[in-house]
């Protein structure tokens, strides 16, 4: 029987596809990654028998990188970057095994289906599939075709059961475009985001950023920000003057009127005009009107139009909404979120997803009636040609779905239902006044028909007080006319909103990228999201921007990226050459580049102004080696230390604390060693400055501490402080961390395991011996005689942490607060050979599983 492999993006997909297919009868085990799950089940295909297995990959299989030492910030010019730096295409994810697993699954099959999301980002996922499986699956018979594609919009019986019926092929030319913007992101953002971080982190102190990034999309973002904040600064308010009329129509009702000339800029012209009517005592009609008119129906919604009602009216951040977006549609709640088109196809089944809601305790009144009296043909939107609008597939209640999952669906929900209804129908009224020689207009509005707005009620037409029936030459007493002073106010910040309309206006970004350029601008501070969720740029991102204006507008200017996407597009659609466009455009940023290198000094007049240099930031902490004189520490993003007098700079951890570590001295360089710690719940450990930044040894890399320095003398090192193999990962050691006493830690120095022991010993050592059992280092630990808890009254011990019986209560397994969830197993997973500090006799085999504690520890897992 041959064999059949399908592959989705996701677990969850595989799963309802699977469930879907097989009709519920299906097996399903774990894969060799553990993430993925395997279906598997019996069916006909191309009208024979087949067993079918369905699994899944979790987003990009491959993600594109620079080789070797094209990734070392401190051994390339980033000039290099545009052509000469070679590219490798590496695991996304190298903790999954993904190419292993889909090779292992992939083995012996006879065909593949590919269910990646419809997009172009799928089509790019469907080849990297492919390049892991294809070579391992049975040879094709006689030109036989053995790789189709799934297109699908929604995971609902009816697309699932219609997309495995008409299979198609993968498409080459959308793949080529993801390839072409990833290589150029990649080449363009690295190059500048390289030299402008080490240029300004290398003079400025307090920019309280990591990183100082560029980014061919992330950049224009940021501009339309910057370019509202200098219309605001820019702004001049001016004063303006109106009239403002009220009439009685009777003794309990009046009418505020508005002056048909608006306003005037200039006060006696305002007054002249008050004092020509202010002495009249009656308006007069001059004419009436009454028109019926319509407020239209949306359009049926796309991503871009969901991204802005998710920020303006729940509140929700761009990419907080699609992501939640996205777990709606793999859950099959909706059809899928990222489409660009804003028209149902002819044949599109509306009533389908329209019956799903008819009883829905929120709108199955209206439902019903659309059912019941026929629905509205959608208005004609725009076809993108990818995917159908977003449409819910299937009911759901805020029970089910919870918080702001539910909030996301219902709106969903109501605006595919009043794309279906009828327009809101309305009676404008209108007088037109007389006052002396000035007129005046008062407007009113009566709803006919509700239509859409009875299920989207905030679109519904303002309830306004009816007019009065009256006709021409009709008069009016004026109660009241008066001049008012009024200012022009300026404009406000961009909104989410108003940003994603600009972007996608001027085409940057995709709707699918959309949302992450601007959470990068948020993450990298260049904005702040301020009430409203109006983005407010930070002084950072106000100085880049100016400085780019200064340089060279096009980087910051939307138009060149705009053109970019255009070329990409037409990649996509197999009417420009992938090598020609990459080529092309890498060679204009180049040149790009190289002037902006040449005038950097036109930018750093900008930051001098808003920033203070190294020298002037930060507080005095630990002697320089070389100078010995003292460094400052510079806490803002990225922290580090700063030596005036040599005029060197020293990166430090990141996400912690760092005080001076007893004025101890490193052995090789004579600097002061400093002490980085994550919280009284987390872990600690002394490093030395400049060993952190030159590596002294090749098995060293930069920015390692004490903790996995292998000097094999000094005191503070691996060699003299390393127990044994970490029981939570590969690689990892557990080291003692000495300044933890009296509640003693042991922390791996790769992941984040930490073990608690000897609570109130007042000394503990790692002593030169090892355990006969598990080879790891011995600690030979010393309490006082009135706490001591060990039998007999004893005060000293020497013991293996993982073996030793006396230990077993005094040690207990925790994970830094500020890392990662554990991972979990069962005693029998990584049980850990206590190796790692040189202690095995070479040619010693790998030593046998330690007993009793080392079971407990790794229970924990």
């Amino acid at each position: 029987m041959r064999t059949v492999l399908m592959v989705a993006e996701k677990p969850s997909l595989a799963q309802s596809i699977a469930k879907i297919l097989s009709r519920g009868n299906m097996s399903s085990h774990k894969g060799l990654n553990g993430t993925c799950s395997v279906h598997e089940y019996s069916g006909t295909f191309a009208g024979q028998p087949v067993r079918f297995k369905m699994t899944s990959v979790c987003g990009h299989v491959m993600t594109l990188d620079f080789l070797g030492k094209y990734n070392k910030w401190d051994k390339v010019d980033p000039a290099e970057l545009f052509s000469q730096a070679p590219t490798e295409k590496k695991e996304a994810n190298p903790k999954l095994n993904m190419v292993k697993f889909l090779q292992v699954e992939g083995k012996g099959c006879d065909y593949i289906v590919l269910w990646l999301d419809c997009d172009k980002e799928g089509e790019n996922i469907c080849f990297e599939v492919l390049d892991a499986v294809l070579p391992v699956m049975n040879p094709a018979h006689g030109g036989e075709k053995t790789v189709f594609r799934a297109r699908f919009s929604s995971i609902t019986d009816t697309d699932i059961c219609a997309a495995m019926a008409r299979l198609g092929e993968p498409d080459h030319n959308e793949a080529l475009s993801v390839d072409a913007r990833q290589e150029l992101d990649l080449r363009i953002g690295c190059a500048f985001t390289r030299f402008q971080t080490k240029y300004f982190q290398g003079k400025y102190g307090n920019l309280d950023s990591s990183l100082i990034s560029f980014g061919p999309c992330q950049t224009p973002t940021l501009g339309f920000c910057v370019e509202r904040h200098d219309k605001i600064q820019s702004f001049k308010p001016e004063t303006y003057w109106v009239l403002q009329a009220k009439v009685n129509v009777d003794k309990d009702r009046s009418l505020l009127l508005d002056w048909d000339r608006v306003r005037v800029f200039d006060r006696e012209i305002a007054q002249m005009f008050l004092n020509m009517t202010k002495l009249e005592k009656e308006a007069q009609v001059e004419a009436t009107s009454r028109k019926e008119k319509a407020k239209q129906r949306p359009l049926a919604l796309n991503t871009v139009e969901m991204l802005r009602v998710a920020s303006s009216s729940l509140g929700m951040g761009p990419q907080h909404a699609m992501q939640t977006a996205e777990r709606l549609y793999t859950q099959g709640y909706i059809s899928y979120p990222r489409t660009e088109t804003t028209h149902y196809p002819e044949n599109f089944d509306l009533k389908g997803p329209l019956r799903q809601q008819a009883n829905h305790p929120y709108w199955a009144d209206t439902v019903k009636r659309l059912l019941a009296e026929g629905i509205n043909r959608p208005r004609k939107g725009h076809d993108a040609g990818d995917h159908p609008p977003i449409t819910p597939m299937r009911s759901a209640t805020e029970a089910e779905l919870g918080g702001e999952a539910w909030r996301l669906y219902e709106y969903i929900t109501r605006h595919f239902i009043a794309t279906v209804s009828y327009d809101c129908k309305y009676l404008q009224s209108t007088i037109a006044f007389r006052i002396g020689s000035e007129h005046f207009t008062c407007t009113g509005k009566t709803v006919i028909s509700p239509g859409f707005t009875e299920i989207m009620p905030w679109q519904s037409v303002p309830l306004e007080e009816s007019l009065p029936t009256c006709q021409r030459g009709d008069t009016f007493p004026v109660s009241e006319i008066k001049m008012l002073e009024k200012q022009t106010s300026p404009p406000d910040y961009l909104t989410e909103a108003e940003l994603i309309t600009l972007m996608e206006k001027h085409g940057i970004g995709t709707d699918a990228s959309i949302p992450v350029h601007i959470n990068n601008i948020c993450q990298r501070n260049y904005v702040t999201v301020e009430s409203g969720r109006r983005l407010k740029p930070t002084n950072l991102g106000i100085v880049l921007v100016h400085g780019y204006y200064k340089i060279d507008a096009e980087l910051v200017l939307p138009t060149i990226r705009s053109a970019v996407e255009k070329q990409l597009n037409l990649i996509a659609q197999g009417k420009a050459d992938y090598r020609q466009v990459l080529g092309h455009t890498l060679d204009v940023f180049k040149r790009k580049f190289h002037y902006f290198v040449d005038s950097i000094a036109g930018m750093d007049e900008l930051m001098e102004v808003s920033f203070s240099p190294l020298a002037a930031t930060g507080k005095p902490l630990s002697r320089c080696g070389k100078c010995h004189r003292f460094m400052k520490y510079i806490q803002a993003k990225p922290s580090r230390l700063h030596c005036s007098h040599c005029d060197e700079t020293y990166t430090l951890p990141q996400n912690g604390t760092i005080k001076l570590y007893k004025e101890l001295r490193c052995p090789l360089d004579d600097f002061e060693l400093v002490l980085w710690s994550s919280g009284s719940r987390g872990k600690s450990y002394p490093l030395c400055p400049y060993c952190s930044n030159h590596p002294p040894f090749r098995d060293m890399k930069k920015g390692m501490g004490c903790n996995e320095c292998t000097h094999p003398t000094c005191q503070h090192s691996l060699s003299m402080l390393g127990i044994g193999q970490c029981v939570g990962c590969e690689g990892g050691v557990l080291v003692l961390d000495p300044t933890s006493g009296p509640k003693w830690k042991v922390a791996c120095n790769k992941c984040n395991v930490v073990a608690h022991c000897f609570e109130n010993a007042y000394r503990v050592r790692v002593s030169a011996d090892t355990c006969s059992t598990c080879e790891a280092a011995l600690l030979a630990v010393d309490f006082n005689k009135a706490k001591s808890p060990l039998p007999g009254d004893e005060t000293q011990h020497t013991g293996c942490v993982f073996c030793d019986p006396i230990f077993q209560e005094l040690v207990e397994l925790k994970h830094a607060a500020s890392c990662h969830p554990m991972h979990r197993g069962g005693p029998g997973r990584r049980q850990g050979r206590g190796r790692a500090r040189g202690r095995r006799p070479p040619g010693k085999p790998n030593a046998r599983r330690p007993k009793d504690k080392m079971s407990a520890l790794a229970a924990y897992f």
